[in-house]
């Protein structure tokens, strides 16, 4: 695909986000106060998704509704996770976390079909070796558990860093024990974003090291800059600014070594190339 029919398709894509949106905000509307300058914020949120998940579409050689549900269900998953540890962490906000859900849930089914015809007819897609396909059962099951500890790790390590900063709001809210973040990490979402990191690694289709740092940047933009950028009134500025640095931080780490564990070195790459020529 040219690169000025990638931009206009990714300019498509971000206007139907926009407006999947507000189709959510008419079917379920939520009542909460006005953040300043929150329509600047959610636009540049949604030109990022859209930016991140068009780079997706392009570099995958799925089709058809393959692609649209994939490239939908990222962000929805995305916000679940979210949604599920706001939840528990942030009990004295009383947000509307059921609306909340209903609005990711409802752009997501929107956006199937948007995906599935701006990406998903391509006839010349590219084709690619798939890094996860050829690991047997063992070999994926330590993987994955590694991959599950190493989020658990980065998030206790990150959160150590940053919680001198936030100390003062969350004396405010009503924490779990610490047994229930742990078991929120390591079990649900842990799991959840080494599953969504497997997807884009297995979309991407690339190289062990350009791998990495691509997976890295993509969950990052799509699970720690697009939803932090959006400023809420529950969630002080202050607060919200050094989550992000925490998230973005740890994200990217997470998902590069999410991709790297699963990767294959460029000789393997290259050896498939040369047998896929042949």
């Amino acid at each position: 695909m040219k690169l000025t029919q990638t931009i206009v398709r990714g300019v498509l894509a971000f206007i139907a986000i926009t407006a999947a949106q507000m189709i959510c905000g008419v079917l379920v509307p939520i009542k909460a106060p006005a953040a300043p300058h929150l329509l600047e914020w959610l636009l540049m949120a949604n030109a990022i998704v859209a930016a991140a998940l068009t780079i997706l579409a392009v570099r995958s050689d799925w089709r058809g509704w393959q692609l649209g549900i994939a490239l939908a269900a990222i962000p929805f998953i995305i916000s679940t996770a979210n949604i599920i540890e706001g939840s528990v962490f942030l009990k004295n906000s009383y947000l509307p976390w059921e609306p909340l859900y209903l609005h990711s849930l409802i752009s997501a089914v929107l956006m199937v079909p948007v995906w599935t015809l701006l990406f998903g007819r391509r006839e010349n897609a590219t084709s690619h070796y798939h890094p996860i396909q050829s690991k047997g059962r063992g070999e994926r099951a330590w993987k994955f558990a590694l991959s599950d500890l190493s989020y658990i790790v980065l998030y206790y390590a990150a959160g150590m860093i940053i919680f001198p900063f936030v100390r003062d709001f969350y004396a405010t809210q009503q924490l779990p024990p610490p047994g229930t973040i742990v078991v929120l990490q390591l079990l649900i979402r842990g799991p959840i974003f080494v599953v969504l990191c497997l997807g884009i690694t297995r979309m991407l289709g690339m190289p062990r090291l350009t791998g990495a740092l691509t997976v890295g940047a993509l969950f990052t933009l799509l699970s720690g800059v697009a939803p932090l950028l959006i400023p809420n009134p529950y969630f002080p500025d202050a607060v919200r600014w050094v989550h992000f640095c925490e998230v973005v931080s740890e994200n990217f780490v997470f998902g590069a070594i999410v991709a790297w564990l699963w990767g294959r070195p460029p000789a393997f790459v290259a050896r498939h190339s040369l047998a896929r020529a042949a």
